[in-house]
């Protein structure tokens, strides 16, 4: 069945909407706006959490609803409402009507439309029961504590959802996608006398969870938790100030998307808020340095068939060989800064007004073996995984915490630190990068990122990477 069918059958059929007159009332609404659209959401979502051998959380939610936007110039009116039905959708008209008020516009072209999907529309919440989904989390459990006697406490959550959508544009036109989209997440907590340490590992994607129910895919999840924890246990102090700094593929790319991808976000370059503001065609990152906001990977945790706006995704080239070649853009920044939006208009639901977002954001490929660019540093620090950080997007200044990171010395991996953090700004990192290594890795599918208050699934990527001159924070 395709999207539009399902989701007719959803918001038309169930939801006992008249589709002539939804188009009808979202044309009366938005007459004289330069944009704006319905947008129609039903969902369902569960997450299961194990912890310390026992299951503490289990729910379940459903939720649908309506927003309602019109757009008049840079001016944007928004109502939104779980309640699916015409005299909910008339009182957001007569809510968003202010904003057209003494304005008479123009209504942009629509999005093109395309056929290509990228995922299966299949609900994973339906594959198996609760107990399946129950005795993969204890199964977890058991075979972390079996692997070594160090482990003190397992921390596993399996999370899944289904998120239907249907968008209505004030000309009558409608696309409609399906998103399946599920997570499974592993922590061990390790010990030796008094010192404990953790290690997380995590896979994700829209898929169903056959994959993840399959022991061959969570028991290499919970290897690796245990071997980041256990080498966690015998890191030492990180050493302080400026170094080189060796980023491993994947998901350090984290770094990427924190430090320059919302620089490159159509809303802060339109406002001239960005440290990237007016530099498009200007270099600014070393030669080599070619990154891609790319939301077509199939499967992928941050791709869309289409954007929340309904403009298809897109592989947007936003630097290449270390020149600004292009910004992300939802349909409104687009239109003001006179150029094509690129599938990057994301809302987290029908409660949020969609705004510029990343989808996967991926440094590509360069020429270098990463043995070689190991090789080339005397001292220095190699990173292979981050927790958290703060970015400030008007100056680019960024703070990052190694959850994985060892000494680099005379070319070789040393020991393991504790404590590193990585301290510079995005505008100036990406020049610093002195050596791409030629195996980019996608992250794992674990991404969540937060903007505006909204949290949106998204993917990173990279290859190894050697950056010359990075501040390190440290303890010792």
């Amino acid at each position: 069945m395709s999207d539009l069918a399902t989701t007719s059958e959803l918001f038309f059929t169930r939801a006992g909407l008249d589709p002539d007159r939804a188009r009808r009332q979202v044309g009366e609404a938005l007459e004289g706006c330069d944009d704006g659209e319905l947008y129609l959401e039903y969902s369902q979502s569960e997450m299961l959490a194990f912890d310390d051998g026992r299951l503490r959380n289990a729910s379940f939610d459903t939720a649908q609803g309506f927003g309602l936007r019109a757009v008049a110039d840079e001016a944007q009116g928004y109502a939104h409402s779980s309640e699916l039905s015409h005299d909910a959708i008339a009182r957001a008209g007569d809510t968003v009507s202010a904003v057209r008020r003494g304005h008479q516009g123009t209504l942009a072209d629509g999005p093109a439309r395309t056929n290509r999907s990228l995922y299966a529309d299949d609900n994973p919440l339906n594959e198996f029961d609760f107990e399946t989904k129950v005795k993969l989390l204890q199964d977890i459990d058991a075979y972390a504590r079996d692997l070594d006697s160090r482990v003190r406490q397992v921390t596993c959550s399996l999370a899944g959802s289904w998120k239907a959508v249907r968008i209505i544009r004030p000309d009558g036109a409608e696309v409609g996608d399906i998103r399946p989209l599920v997570r499974l997440n592993v922590s061990v907590m390790v010990g030796d006398g008094d010192r404990q340490e953790t290690g997380s590992a995590g896979t994700g994607g829209r898929t169903g969870y056959a994959a993840y129910i399959d022991p061959t895919r969570w028991q290499g999840e919970v290897d690796e938790a245990l071997r980041q924890a256990l080498v966690n246990l015998e890191s030492v102090a990180a050493p302080a100030g400026e170094q080189t700094v060796v980023l491993g593929p994947g998901w350090p790319g984290i770094l990427l998307h924190e430090a320059i991808g919302h620089g490159l976000e159509g809303d802060f370059n339109r406002k001239k808020s960005s440290v990237f503001s007016g530099l498009m065609g200007q270099r600014v990152a070393a030669p080599g340095v070619t990154v891609v906001d790319d939301g077509t990977i199939p499967d992928r945790r941050g791709s869309l068939t289409v954007d929340d706006e309904g403009t298809p995704s897109s592989r947007t080239v936003l630097i290449e060989d270390g020149i600004l070649r292009g910004y992300m853009q939802d349909r409104l920044n687009a239109r003001l800064m006179g150029v094509a939006a690129t599938g990057n208009g994301r809302r987290e639901s029908f409660a949020h007004m969609p705004m510029p977002r990343m989808t996967n954001t991926v440094m590509e490929n360069g020429d270098r073996d990463p043995a070689e660019i190991l090789e080339s540093v005397q001292n220095g620090i190699y990173a292979t995984s981050f927790g958290g950080g703060q970015v400030d997007i008007t100056s680019g200044k960024f703070v990052f915490t190694c959850t994985e990171a060892y000494r680099i010395e005379n070319g070789r991996i040393g020991a393991p630190v504790k404590g590193a953090t990585l301290i510079g700004s995005g505008e100036e990192v990406l020049k610093k990068v002195a050596m791409i290594g030629n195996d980019m890795a996608l992250d794992p599918g674990i991404g969540t990122c937060g903007k505006a208050g909204q949290g949106v699934p998204v993917g990173v990527g990279q290859p190894t990477l050697r950056i010359d001159g990075l501040t390190v924070g440290g303890t010792g």
